[in-house]
């Protein structure tokens, strides 16, 4: 079970989205803003957040890149769902740091194979930036277990 955020302007949308996640097993939960996403993250880092690519406010794209230059959220797993349906969008997402793409209309098939694809990908931890750097520096063994939180 993983815990998922979905930032989404279109509430039906996105509750269609989370009973679909819900039913699958996963704790789901949405918000209808940019801004909305990131005060709940800060509160409580979600295992993906499933994003809506044009929202009025901050941007799906300007919260990426946020979330991208953020020590706690540079490796949250990140899936663009959008309406938009040109390659350059679906570029510019994935340029900016989203490890998947999701066009709407979407199939609960589809949403939840790449949702289960992307936690897969995880790992099941979670290290914060300076640790992670400090690891990879090799000035930490790779089985200290720093803030690592299981999927």
């Amino acid at each position: 079970m993983a815990h998922i955020l979905i930032a989404d302007d279109d509430e039906l949308v996105a509750e269609m989205a989370s009973d679909i996640l819900i039913d699958a097993g996963h704790a789901c939960g949405w918000v209808t803003n940019g801004e909305d996403a990131w005060t709940l993250m800060k509160q409580r880092r979600p295992d993906l957040l499933l994003l809506d690519q044009d929202m009025p406010g901050i941007s799906g794209v300007s919260l990426l890149r946020k979330l991208r230059g953020s020590a706690t959220f540079y490796d949250l797993p990140v899936i663009m769902f959008t309406a938009m349906s040109g390659e350059a969008d679906e570029s510019r997402a994935i340029y900016a740091g989203a490890q998947d793409y999701i066009r709407k209309p979407f199939t609960p098939l589809i949403l939840t194979s790449r949702i289960e694809r992307a936690i897969m990908k995880l790992g099941g931890t979670h290290l914060d930036l300076k640790t992670r750097v400090a690891r990879d520096a090799g000035f930490l063994e790779n089985s200290i277990r720093l803030e690592r939180r299981p999927v």
